[in-house]
């Protein structure tokens, strides 16, 4: 019998049918030094064991309340999503003269860190969740500036004025990972106000060497590069493989409507791109942990059948 497609992909690439999900907010984490709590939300399925983790880092100005759309769906179909509040977070409130401001690209990712340094913890929040983590399954996503700290711990450094690496910020209990919409490169693919003010934003893609799923849409034309949309994909062209690219086609920032349904910042709401990815992420995170390549191979295959797909899949 032929799968029934939906916006360009299968519908039933997913062998699973979605398990009631408990979240849990906030968790709070130890962060000395970092002068606020780190806050979490947790979400997992109330079924199965072994359950792989994902750290999902939120794009500039949101909170851990962000990317139901991802966390919910993930967590529905066994993954336990894990989401931060950065110091970014407008939830926050950190004014721009807070002297923390220039590091918290770097702060990001150690909030990524720590978070996975206090498993126990986060599992012992949820009711019912205690002894059903596999804590050799570890993957990281990101949106946007969570793109760039997801990155950091996959092997991405940070060039100096002078074009030197950074430190290495890799982590090497993450196995995976998901960009969606990550900066490319820096330097004079950068617009002036992005060169002046985000230094950070200098990448080198060439020590990002953990198996990674990078996404972009082909319409989201950043203020941030003179380059157009074909920035984002950067980081799948510049870092070593293996490597995977959805590019969506239409998409553009918030690729469909990842961040909340009917979000105010989502200029591109798609219910179809929206699925599309949803299934894509799932099934790259389910086969990049080694929990099983059917769906990865039928989601591949159906975007590759279609006559009307929303979406393209590379692999290198």
């Amino acid at each position: 019998m032929p799968m029934a497609t939906t916006a360009g992909v299968a519908t039933d690439v997913v062998g699973t049918a979605p398990a009631p999900v408990v979240s849990v907010k906030p968790v709070t984490l130890e962060a000395p030094g970092r002068g606020e709590e780190l806050r979490v939300r947790v979400s997992a399925p109330t079924t199965g064991d072994e359950l792989p983790v994902v750290l999902l880092s939120h794009g500039f100005g949101s909170s851990l309340d962000g990317y139901g759309p991802l966390a919910d769906f993930w967590a529905a179909h066994g993954l336990v999503v894990v989401q931060p509040t950065h110091l970014d977070s407008r939830t926050v409130g950190l004014a721009p003269d807070d002297p923390r401001t220039p590091d918290i690209w770097r702060i990001r990712v150690d909030d990524l860190r720590r978070a996975l340094d206090q498993l126990d913890t986060v599992e012992a929040a949820v009711p019912g969740l205690g002894g059903r983590l596999d804590r050799s399954r570890v993957a990281v996503a990101g949106h946007s500036y969570g793109a760039q700290t997801a990155g950091s711990l996959l092997g991405q450094r940070v060039l100096d004025p002078a074009g030197a690496p950074g430190d290495d910020l890799s982590d090497p209990r993450i196995r995976a990972g998901v960009l969606l919409a990550a900066a490319g490169a820096g330097g004079a693919d950068l617009s002036p106000f992005a060169a002046e003010h985000f230094p950070f934003m200098n990448p080198d893609f060439t020590t990002m060497t953990t198996p990674a799923l990078v996404v972009a849409g082909d319409k989201d034309d950043s203020p941030l590069s003179v380059r157009g949309p074909e920035w984002f994909t950067d980081p799948y062209h510049l870092s070593p493989g293996p490597k995977s690219l959805l590019t969506l086609f239409g998409g553009e920032h918030s690729l469909g409507g990842i961040a909340g349904h009917e979000i105010r910042e989502t200029t591109d709401e798609h219910p179809g791109r929206l699925a599309l990815l949803q299934r894509v992420t799932l099934a790259y995170l389910r086969h990049a942990l080694g929990v099983g390549d059917a769906d990865w191979t039928a989601v591949r295959r159906a975007l590759a059948e279609s006559d009307a797909p929303l979406g393209r899949i590379e692999s290198k």
